[in-house]
């Protein structure tokens, strides 16, 4: 019987071959099938003959693209035999990042959990808030890309190779978790070779900052062609979208999507969808979301008209002139902010209320019983290949609907047209010095209606403007919001009056250095000579001259948040029911849509808060989105379907956030983005109630 049992002992035992990818060695293991993870690697660090530190290193086994980092667990459990190949590699691993100002550093992540962490954790280590709102999108690499990036990373495992070799007896660590070539890091956190920023007395203050922040807010000024080649500047809207497959999974590490140490990555905002922007915390992620929005807008990856391109232009220059002419030390806004938290954390204690003498225009304003009306005349602009024909019509804005009459004596009548403004785009077209105030309706439906209306004043647009907001987020008149909504539209507008009246505060000498093709799309240059188009940057400009840099960051990303094609990221697709080969359809933060790709014009569209149910058929690989009505069936063209689910789930999950301080419910993000692991993460839920346009 014992030699029985011993028998059994010894069938159970074998040898584990484990490679040591930092010493390039391989070492065998005696072990059973009992042997818990923890113990292999004990086992193999008592063999190996460098004295290190160890504590990040774990186990991957490569067939099965599995880390083995649960210590406790059996060699069985995992099913782990005899013939298994595993490796003993670090968990954070260096990789050339590139930021979305376009700046590239070589930065070590974690490898081991899951890309939703790892991008938290990388978060953390550059002072951005936030994290769920970025991911790594990997580069789409054209046959020029790939032949400089492979020399490019030749050069980086050079200058790395002292990394993973002996030297001195031990074993060659890298201690720093921040190793930059590119663009190298001092020990004060400054970026050598170009600004010396210091930290002002408000990132003395900043919790959030990091040795990395000086860096990161205020980002250089000039760009190489290979940095441009990132931003995926397609010749068509088909060449663009094929960029966006390169997007990881969130639930998924990064060794388990073959990402290799020293590969080219992106860190971009891929959910457009910012929380809680607060300017006294969010130096660093407001300059990236700023970066991200301008190359958008100058790599044509988002529509906008000449006009608003000449205004972005003005925005992003003064950006530059602020940056030129820095403000140094507090101001008295920020002692009167520091004064302000400190009264209140005061009161906390002290158990007193705070002095509401400065209540907001909601609290303030009286409760109404009934919805209000506004009845003004106003103008239609159609804009028509030769010019633009206005006309006058008598308007009644009532409830969230918009209708008009030929004359105010057939105001008792049927309208010529009735719109119902929830879920509609409001898009401004404002020039005060011109007095131009225009308003600009996207209104859904299936097929996308556009009207610009025309105010006759600065006073009618504020109040149309703001029951407009009011409206498309279902809102009416009486909701006490609508003096903020009247309030914020006066402020802009004062503003932009004010700063018009004088431009003196700067000399010739800082607009003469003006690079128009720094500042506007490449068509704006094909169309117009540089002199045409610095003489209308520098007239927009006087509307801005008296922004500060963040105020002008703030004013840019507003603005690119207008846009009708903001936050839209497109994928080539095949619809089921179509007899077309390929279409584009587009995932926004509220809607989906589907492109005509000869005029890039939407053709039809579907909301969230219209959506029952979505699912993925994993044998067909396609999605199954059911609407109001309407069931849509598409796969994706040279991409994996989980992409569209991941980005419709991703936007719901981040809709719900309404407390600052809580902490995100992972495990319903992964719910709801995790349509690989769990088929139809929305399926049978209606989920039109929970989202918040």
């Amino acid at each position: 019987m014992a030699n029985n049992l011993a028998s059994l002992t010894t069938t159970r035992t074998f040898h584990l071959n484990i490679h040591v990818t930092d010493l390039q060695t391989q070492k065998s293991i005696e072990v059973n099938q009992e042997s818990h993870v923890g113990f292999v690697m004990l086992e193999l660090v008592e063999k190996l003959d460098v004295t290190a530190d160890y504590s990040d290193h774990a186990l991957w086994w490569p067939e099965k693209k599995i880390w083995l980092t649960k210590a406790r667990l059996t060699l069985a459990s995992c099913g782990i035999t005899n013939d298994v190949q595993l490796l003993f590699t670090p968990q954070h691993k260096s990789i050339r990042l590139q930021l979305p100002d376009l700046q590239r550093i070589d930065i070590r992540v974690n490898f081991a959990i899951d890309v939703f962490h790892s991008v938290a954790e990388l978060c953390a280590e550059l002072g951005i808030r936030h994290p769920e709102e970025l991911s790594f999108l990997k580069p789409f690499e054209t046959g020029t890309g790939k032949k400089r990036r492979k020399s490019t990373k030749t050069n980086v495992s050079d200058d790395n190779s002292s990394q993973g070799s002996l030297g001195n007896g031990t074993l060659g660590r890298q201690t720093s978790l921040l190793n930059t070539p590119s663009s190298p890091i001092s020990q004060k956190g400054n970026r050598k070779g170009g600004s010396d920023h210091s930290f002002s007395g408000s990132d003395s203050l900043n919790p959030y900052s990091t040795a990395l922040s000086p860096m990161l807010t205020h980002s250089p000024t000039t760009v190489s062609a290979e940095q441009l080649e990132a931003l995926g500047q397609g010749k068509s809207l088909v060449e663009r979208a094929v960029f966006n497959t390169g997007w990881l999974a969130s639930s998924e590490s990064l060794m388990q999507q073959d990402i290799k140490e020293y590969e080219h990555l992106l860190l971009r905002f891929k959910y457009f969808t910012f929380f809680d922007i607060n300017p006294k915390v969010d130096e660093v992620r407001i300059n990236q979301i700023y970066e991200q929005a301008k190359w958008q807008i100058l790599s044509e990856d988002v529509d906008c008209t000449e006009e608003e391109a000449i205004t972005f232009a003005a925005l992003q220059f003064q950006v530059k002139v602020a940056l030129q002419n820095p403000q140094t030390g507090l101001n008295s806004d920020e002692v009167d902010d520091i004064d302000s938290a400190l009264n209140e954390l005061q009161m906390t204690l002290e158990g007193t209320t705070p002095n509401t003498s400065n209540t907001s225009a909601n609290t303030s304003r009286p409760i109404l019983t009934h919805i209000p009306e506004m009845k003004d005349n106003l103008m239609i602009i159609k804009n028509k290949k030769f010019g633009k024909n206005v006309k006058t019509y008598y308007f009644l804005f009532k409830d969230t609907h918009i209708s008009y009459f030929k004359q105010q004596s057939e105001s008792m009548g049927q309208p010529i047209q009735k719109f119902n403004l929830k879920g509609c785009d409001i898009v401004p077209e404002v020039n005060v010095t011109k007095n131009k105030y225009n308003i600009k309706l996207r209104i859904p439906g299936p097929d996308i209606c556009e009207v610009e209306l025309g105010c006759l004043s600065a006073e009618q647009y504020i109040k149309w403007m703001a029951a407009c907001r009011l409206a498309s987020k279902g809102k009416t008149m009486a909701d006490p919001s609508y003096n903020v909504e009247m309030a914020g539209v006066k402020t802009f507008l004062s503003m932009q009056n004010d700063s018009s009246k004088d431009d003196s505060d700067y000399a010739a000498g800082d607009h003469a250095g003006m690079q128009p093709e720094d500042f506007v799309p490449p068509r704006l240059l094909a169309k117009y000579k540089s002199k045409q188009i610095a003489a209308r940057i520098l007239e927009a400009h006087s509307s801005f001259s008296k922004l500060a840099l963040q105020e002008a960051k703030l004013s840019f990303i507003r603005q690119w948040q207008s846009l009708p094609d903001y936050g839209i990221t497109r994928f080539n697709a095949k619809f089921r029911d179509s007899k077309k080969k390929q279409e584009i359809v587009g995932i926004g933060t509220n809607r989906i849509m589907l492109y005509d790709v000869a005029s890039r014009l939407t053709v039809k569209q579907w909301r969230y808060s219209t959506m029952k149910n979505w699912n993925v058929n994993w044998e067909t690989r396609e999605m199954i989105i059911s609407c109001e009505g309407d069931t849509v069936v598409f796969s994706l063209v040279g991409g994996d379907v989980r992409l569209v689910h991941e980005f419709i789930g991703g936007y719901i999950f981040l809709s719900m956030r309404k407390d600052v301080n809580a902490p995100l419910d992972d495990e319903m993000f992964y719910k709801l983005t995790g349509g690989w692991n769990i088929i139809g993460g929305g399926e049978g839920k209606d989920w039109s109630s929970k989202f918040s346009l």
